[in-house]
């Protein structure tokens, strides 16, 4: 199932109607409602949905945004926090996008786990940055990346497991309102959880039918430009578990959420991993236009008309 994230026009409007109706325009009647959306756009998108323009495909945590948060901020609040009142926030603003997500009929709701506390000026985007300039097999850049594992999984345990506990409790709930959780891939290696942890996460919760796996096309290719991983293995590795994914494609090393086909993704190795059923929400940057869009949806259903 093809469908379109809220979070390209969000910003740009300040009723959710019409911002639902240039959706439609674009050539998408699935949407996948998304983070940073003010509770003052919840109406118009109701009265969009009760109109028959759209159908929820599914709903990114958390939505609408915590009223405190005056900026897109899916992170604000974490479940790895080591403040309490913040992974409490975190879990009742969950509950609440889950009851919303049932509402709209969604098929599952979107999940960011936190992080371990580390700065990413100081790691992910200093190893950027050495990738960017070419130094990417500079014995500097090996050595840097290796620290940079060996201080992440020394520090993880405590987060993870903060992660787990969230999980298991929200997970009570999905079953309740009947929304799979998806817990995505993330972009930076200082995010929860890595691919191993990832595995593990999956393991756990191997005999929960509402707990799977989402993949981020963008997150994952900044990851392996990195050489932090291979894109490909690492899909087939972890595609049992899969919901499904957000696709945007990447302009090297690191600029993500770009429509596809103006990057180096290459969609027909990687969609093959992905169940014919699988939904696929293109999540693109607000800078992305119109037509270049129209243009790449053109493409994408003569390229992929089983995936449409």
């Amino acid at each position: 199932m093809l469908a379109f994230s809220s979070c390209w026009n969000n910003s740009r409007h300040t009723d959710g109607e019409p911002m639902i109706e240039e959706i439609v325009d674009l050539g998408f009647s699935n949407i996948e409602l998304s983070h940073g959306m003010t509770i003052a756009k919840l109406p118009g998108i109701k009265k969009a949905y009760q109109r028959g323009l759209f159908t929820c495909s599914g709903v990114h945590n958390y939505f609408p945004s915590p009223v405190e948060v005056m900026i897109d901020a899916p992170d604000a609040y974490e479940f790895t926090s080591h403040r309490p009142f913040d992974r409490q926030r975190a879990m009742d603003m969950t509950f609440r996008t889950l009851d919303i997500a049932a509402e709209f009929k969604a098929q599952y709701l979107v999940l960011h786990m936190g992080s371990v506390p580390m700065n990413p000026k100081v790691w992910t985007k200093a190893l950027t940055t050495t990738v960017s300039e070419g130094g990417q097999r500079r014995p500097d850049y090996i050595k840097q990346k290796l620290a940079f594992v060996k201080k992440r999984e020394k520090i993880s345990p405590l987060y993870f497991n903060r992660a787990i506990e969230a999980l298991t409790t929200i997970a009570e709930r999905a079953a309740e309102v009947g929304v799979k959780l998806a817990v995505e891939s993330r972009s930076r290696f200082e995010d929860m959880p890595t691919e191993r942890e990832m595995v593990t996460l999956q393991t756990h919760f191997a005999d929960n039918p509402w707990v799977g796996y989402w993949h981020d096309f963008g997150h994952v290719q900044l990851k392996h430009n990195l050489g932090l991983l291979d894109h490909v293995e690492w899909l087939e590795k972890i595609s049992p578990h899969l919901i499904g994914g957000h696709v945007h494609d990447v302009q090297w090393p690191a600029r993500d959420h770009r429509t596809p086909f103006s990057g180096t993704l290459d969609y027909g190795a990687l969609l093959k991993f992905f169940p014919a059923d699988c939904p696929l929400i293109w999540e693109l940057s607000p800078t992305r236009e119109t037509a270049e869009i129209k243009a790449a949806l053109v493409r994408w259903k003569s390229e992929f008309p089983e995936r449409t």
